[in-house]
Parts: structure tokens; sequence; C-alpha cells
């Protein structure tokens, strides 16, 4: 099937930004100790690709035993992205993205699939001076798999046609819900039963062969 459309995941696919939110979720629960800081890291890292908002409820529920209030959850998203964001203005892109997108755009439609919130998601973008390279850029909420099918939908193309590029368990599961192809990045993906690479420096030749 000859590719449509092509659609990124942000964190650790566009931007290497993967170890600043990890070091931001570690610096919210270090306060409640070592142990509740790194069951949060392992937690985040195993769950890449899902809303913090989520992963600040999963925290308060499972380590500390209730439900997160709605002034916490907006607080904790508050202090993530003070402590995330000027790190992630200014961290390097993923080796190959840069060609990718040069190489694909007008070419082919180029969306965003984030877990990221949608409105911090397009400011970053363009701040990086990378919003103009896609034609729609989508973020949390809602969960992947319902902005990966809402994206397919507005491409106006079978899921069969779409690619879709990910590091993260998270994204591989949205592939497989929606119906898409799926391009796996980084060392957690490593070995699975879809192409693969441990960044984007091969991806463009692998969507030449097949456009």
């Amino acid at each position: 099937m000859a590719l449509q459309c092509l659609v990124f995941d942000c964190d650790g696919v566009i931007l290497d930004s993967v170890p600043v939110k990890t070091r931001a979720f570690a610096r919210l629960a270090q306060p409640f100790g070592d142990e509740a800081r790194d069951r949060f890291v392992m937690y985040h890292t195993v769950h890449g690709g899902v809303s913090r908002y989520k992963k600040f409820q999963w925290f308060f529920r499972e380590v500390l035993g209730r439900e997160i209030s709605a002034e916490e959850s907006a607080d904790w998203g508050r202090r993530f992205a003070e402590y995330a964001l000027d790190e992630v203005r200014r961290c390097p892109l993923i080796p190959g993205v840069a060609d990718v997108l040069e190489t694909w755009r007008g070419r082919l439609p180029l969306y965003v699939c984030s877990g990221a919130p949608a409105e911090e998601l397009r400011m970053v973008l363009r701040e990086r001076g990378l919003e103009r390279y896609f034609t729609g850029i989508y973020g949390s909420p809602p969960a992947k798999a319902l902005l990966l099918a809402e994206i397919v939908r507005v491409a106006g193309v079978l899921p069969e046609h779409v690619l879709m590029v990910g590091d993260a368990v998270t994204d591989r599961d949205a592939a497989e819900s929606v119906g898409t192809l799926f391009y796996g990045v980084g060392a957690e993906l490593k070995g699975g039963d879809f192409p693969w690479g441990a960044d984007l420096a091969g991806l463009s030749t692998w969507i030449a062969a097949r456009v």
C-alpha cells in the first residue's frame, strides 16, 4: 500500500526531550521520598506517550493512596511545565528528523500526534520553527489512539496508507488500534515486529520505497 500520510509523535521522535521530562517527573515526586520518586519515574518510562495528567492521577492513587484534586492536578501541571519547558525549547532534535521533514513536506501531509497538552505542543513547535512543516498538530486530550483516528479522518485517507512514527508502546498500540502502519524509534521498541530505527536517520529511505 502506498503511503499517503505521515504522523509523528513529538518527544523522542521529533525532539530529544524525553530525558528533560523524566527529570521533571522526578522533581515533582522527590518531596515524597526516593522510593516514591523512583516508582513515578518507572511508571512514566513504561507509559511514554500517556498524558502527564494521567500520570499524576496514577501517582496520587497508587503511591499516595488517594485521588488527586483538580487544584493539585493543575498545580502539578503548572510546575511540570515550569521545570521542563525551558529545556524543551533548547533540546536537540532527534537525528534524522530534520531531513525527513524537509524531504517530505509538500509531498505528503505531515501531522503530529502527541500525549503532551495541545496548546503547549503547538507553542514549542512554533518556537522551534517546526510548526511550518505540519498540516496539523494534535495533543492531549484525548488519548493517543483517538487523536490518531481523528488525524486519519481529517486527512481523508485509509488507515493502511498512514504511517505512525513513535518511540513508545503507547504509539504502537495506537497504530494497531487505528489500523495504521507503524515505525518504531529508540531503544524501548527495539526487537518488535515492525520496522525500527535507533533514530530517524533511515526513515526517509524507508518511506521512499513505499510512496
